[in-house]
């Protein structure tokens, strides 16, 4: 496995690769990673020849007031999980290197899957997430890039990107990862406190009642998320940043529960905001 810092490190070795004939992954990430990042990795090893993972802390996906300088990292434990995983290169850039002085290009999704949930609490964010993405995708060019369905308004985002800009790239979603107990892996339960580490159960506990409601008959959205809340809310540390039910391919709010719908929800708690889904269906 190579580690590389530099664009035309990483294009020479991908164009050896590609010469040869070979099929190549990507799985961009921003580092400290779990087990969900590793499972995206082992997906891409088991549906490409080589693997490459992108970890870099996206300034531009960040808002001032957001937790940029803070956010976890570690290479070395890092490089292990992608060893571990199958993954032949890390490219791990400096912000420097993919936005050099006097940068002023940006990919900007104007609507579509970009509107509400992450879209209107973060302005600004899916700029930063699409233009990095792209410069990725170009970098790199793979067959296949793989994203969390944890992010499930990003992963739609992508798709929305890819399709608009001809890009030959497939974009493969994965299943989230969740501790026993239900929470969502993220590297942002690093920050959690032990009392808050429980206190986040509430969020998996909150979709499920939502679940549950919809599974017995329940076809009406305020009701599921008056379920959903409910159980959120009771929970003194949290504080629901939005709580939605979409459409699972555009993201667009739904009326009805008869067809599938994804129950998304950001959620404070303490101050880490955490984000989560579920897939509800009757």
């Amino acid at each position: 496995m190579h580690i590389c810092s530099h664009s035309n490190d990483v294009r020479q070795r991908v164009a050896m690769w590609q010469g040869e004939g070979l099929s190549v992954g990507l799985v961009p990430t921003m580092g400290y990673l779990h087990r969900g990042h590793a499972s995206l990795i082992e997906a891409a090893a088991r549906e490409n020849d080589r693997v490459v993972v992108s970890i870099f802390v996206n300034p531009l996906q960040f808002g001032a007031t957001e937790d940029l300088a803070s956010y976890p990292r570690d290479l070395s434990r890092d490089t292990e999980v992608c060893r571990q995983g199958g993954a032949s290169l890390i490219f791990n850039p400096s912000p420097d290197e993919l936005y050099p002085e006097g940068f002023c290009s940006y990919v900007n999704m104007e609507g579509g899957p970009s509107l509400g949930l992450c879209g209107a609490s973060r302005p600004g964010h899916f700029r930063g997430v699409c233009t990095v993405v792209a410069k990725l995708l170009h970098l790199v060019q793979p067959h296949r890039a793989y994203f969390g369905q944890k992010d499930a308004q990003q992963l739609a985002v992508i798709r929305r990107m890819v399709l608009d800009l001809n890009l030959p790239t497939a974009i493969v979603g994965c299943p989230i990862v969740r501790e026993p107990d239900g929470l969502a892996l993220s590297s942002r339960n690093s920050y959690l406190s032990a009392e808050e580490r429980r206190a986040a159960l509430c969020i998996y506990e909150g979709l499920l009642a939502g679940k549950s409601l919809v599974e017995a008959g329940e076809a009406g959205t305020e009701a599921v998320l008056r379920a959903v809340s409910t159980r959120i809310e009771a929970e003194p540390l949290a504080r629901i940043d939005y709580l939605a039910l979409v459409d699972p391919l555009d993201m667009r709010p739904v009326q009805t529960l008869n067809e599938p719908a994804l129950c998304a929800t950001a959620v404070y708690i303490g101050t880490t905001r955490l984000i989560d889904n579920l897939l509800l269906k009757s």
